[in-house]
C-alpha cells in the first residue's frame, strides 16, 4: 500500500515587497511622469490590482531613445569594457541581494511558482549579468568586433519578465549600448524594480530606461529611427509585423518567437528520468514557454507505459497559490490567455483527441488551468501544430527514428527538442537531423548563460546567450551609429 501525505501550506511572505500604488516611466535614470493614459497591472493568482502604471505614448518613448542617444555618446559608449564590467557586476550583486524580493515581486505579478521564481529566473538573471561583465572587457576577442551598435530598443513577453530582461539588457550594456526596453504590459514590475537598482548602482542616467505600455508603446520603440536595434521576445505574429516594419532600415534584428517543440523518447530511455522531463518540459511556467515540449513523441513500444508512469506523475502536482513554496503549477498569466488555452483545448475534443486531466482543485479567483494531455492525437490536429502557451501536451507515436525526425520537423516551428535514449549515437544522430535551434539530450529546459538559444522558420532568427549572443550588439566593421 502506498501512502501519501499531504503538505502544509509553506507560503513565502509578501511583506518583503513594498508594491506602490502607482508607477511612472524610467527614463534619464529618474521616474517620470507619462505623457499617456495609465493601466492596472493584477495578479492572475488573485485577480486584486496590484498597480497602476503609466503608458508611455509617442512622446515618452522619444524622450528615452533621445536620453538613451545622449548617454551612449557622452557616456557609455565612450566607457573601457573594464569601466562598464563594474557597472555590470555591481548589478547581478545587487539582484543575488535581492533576490528574494524579485522573485516574491515576479511570483505575485506574473502567476509562475515561488519555487521557480526563486530558484530558477532569479539565479539565472545574476548569472547573465555576471557572465556578460566578464566579456565586457574581451569583446576583441569575441569574433564579432568590439564596436557597439548604439542605441537598442527592447521588447519582452510576460512568460519570464526578469529572465528575458536580463537576457536583453546584460549582452548590450557589455558591448557599449544602451538601452530603452519595454516590458510586456501584464507584468511590468520587476522590470521597474530593476530600473531601481539601476539607480542604486550609480548607473550613468540614460543607460538603461524603460517604458510600460501596450502594444503601441512597442511599436512606437521599434519604429523610432534613433533606434539602431531591435531585440523582441514573444509571438510569431508580431515579430512578423517587426520583421516588416524595419525593412529597408538599416536596423539591426533579433526575433525570439513562437515554438511548438517536439520531445522524442526512446523505448531504451530511463522511463522514469524521462518522465520527469517530460514533466517539467510541459508544465515548467504553466507551460508559458516558448520551447515548451509541447509535443511528446513517444516510440510505440513504450508508449502504454510511458503514459502509465506520466499520468501517475501528474496526479501528484500541486496546483495553487504561486507564493507556497510546494506549488508546482501556478496561475495562468492573464484572462486572455486563459481563454485561449480553453479554446485550443476545445477545438483538441472536438477534432477527436482524447483529453485527460488528474484530479486537482481549482481556486475559485484567478486565471487557472489543470495540467492535460491529450492521446489520440494526429499531426493534423490543431493542438498539434498550433502553440497553444498553456499545460497541455499532445501525444504521438512514432516506430522508427526517421518517422520520429520525420513527425517532430512536421511544423512552421524550429525553436527546440529534446531526445530521450542511452545510446550516444542516436543523440548525436537525432541532433544533427532535427531543425531545431536547441536540442536537449536527456533533460529539458536546461538554460546556461554561456550557451546560445535561438530558433528556425517561425521561431525567429538571431541568437541570445553566450557569445553567440554578442554578435547581435557589436558592428563587425567597426563603425557605430
Amino acid at each position: 500500500m502506498t501512502m501519501t501525505f499531504e503538505y502544509a501550506p509553506a507560503p513565502e511572505s509578501r511583506s518583503i515587497v513594498d508594491i506602490k500604488p502607482s508607477y511612472g516611466l524610467f527614463v534619464d535614470g529618474e521616474f517620470v511622469d507619462g505623457h499617456g493614459t495609465s493601466f492596472k497591472t493584477i495578479s492572475p493568482a488573485t485577480e486584486e490590482v496590484l498597480a497602476e502604471v503609466a503608458e508611455a505614448d509617442q512622446a515618452d518613448v522619444d524622450a528615452a531613445v533621445k536620453a538613451a542617444r545622449r548617454a551612449y555618446t557622452r557616456t557609455w559608449g565612450r566607457m573601457s569594457g573594464r569601466g562598464r564590467a563594474k557597472y555590470l557586476y555591481r548589478i547581478a550583486r545587487i539582484i543575488q541581494e535581492r533576490g528574494r524580493e524579485f522573485a516574491v515581486l515576479e511570483s505575485i505579478d506574473n502567476g509562475k511558482p515561488i519555487k521557480e521564481s526563486r530558484d530558477v529566473d532569479v539565479p539565472q538573471v545574476a548569472a547573465n549579468f555576471f557572465y556578460y561583465a566578464g566579456w565586457a572587457d574581451k569583446l576583441e576577442h569575441s569574433g564579432y568586433g568590439s564596436t557597439p551598435l548604439g542605441v537598442a530598443g527592447q521588447v519582452i513577453p510576460w512568460n519570464f519578465p526578469l529572465l528575458m530582461l536580463s537576457w536583453k539588457i546584460a549582452p548590450a550594456l557589455a558591448c557599449g549600448n544602451t538601452v530603452v526596453l519595454k516590458p510586456a504590459e501584464t507584468t511590468p514590475l520587476t522590470a521597474l524594480l530593476f530600473a531601481e537598482i539601476c539607480q542604486q548602482a550609480d548607473l550613468p542616467p540614460g543607460v538603461v530606461n524603460i517604458l510600460t505600455g501596450a502594444g503601441d508603446t512597442g511599436a512606437a520603440l521599434v519604429n523610432h529611427p534613433g533606434v539602431d536595434k531591435v531585440a523582441f521576445t514573444g509571438s510569431t505574429a508580431v515579430g512578423r509585423a517587426i520583421a516588416k516594419s524595419v525593412a529597408g532600415s538599416d536596423k539591426k534584428v533579433t526575433l525570439e518567437l513562437g515554438g511548438k517543440a517536439a520531445n522524442v523518447v526512446f523505448d531504451d530511455a530511463p522511463i522514469d528520468q524521462a518522465v520527469e522531463g517530460i514533466v517539467n518540459g510541459i508544465f515548467f511556467n504553466q507551460g508559458h514557454v516558448c520551447c515548451a515540449g509541447s509535443r511528446l513523441l513517444v516510440q510505440e513500444s513504450v508508449a502504454e507505459e510511458v503514459l502509465d508512469r506520466l499520468k501517475r506523475r501528474m496526479s501528484t502536482l500541486r496546483v495553487g497559490d504561486p507564493l507556497d513554496k510546494n506549488t508546482d503549477i501556478g496561475a495562468i498569466n492573464s484572462a486572455e490567455q486563459l481563454a485561449r488555452i480553453k479554446e485550443l483545448s476545445d477545438i483538441g475534443d472536438a477534432e477527436g483527441a482524447e483529453r485527460w486531466s488528474p484530479e486537482c482543485e481549482l481556486p475559485s479567483n484567478g486565471y487557472w488551468f489543470p495540467p492535460t494531455l491529450f492521446t489520440g492525437v494526429s499531426q493534423a490536429h490543431r493542438i498539434a501544430r498550433e502553440e497553444i502557451f498553456g499545460p497541455v501536451l499532445s501525444v504521438l507515436t512514432f516506430r522508427t527514428p526517421s518517422e520520429a525526425v520525420e513527425k517532430a520537423n512536421n511544423t512552421p516551428y524550429g525553436l527546440s527538442a529534446g531526445v530521450w535514449t542511452e545510446k550516444g549515437s542516436l543523440i548525436l544522430k537525432m541532433a544533427s537531423s532535427l531543425r531545431a535551434g536547441v536540442v536537449w539530450a536527456n533533460t529539458f529546459n536546461k538554460f546556461d548563460p554561456t550557451s546560445p538559444f535561438g530558433g528556425f522558420k517561425e521561431s525567429g532568427y538571431g541568437r541570445e546567450g553566450g557569445r553567440h549572443g554578442l554578435a547581435s550588439y557589436l558592428s563587425p566593421h567597426g563603425t557605430a551609429q
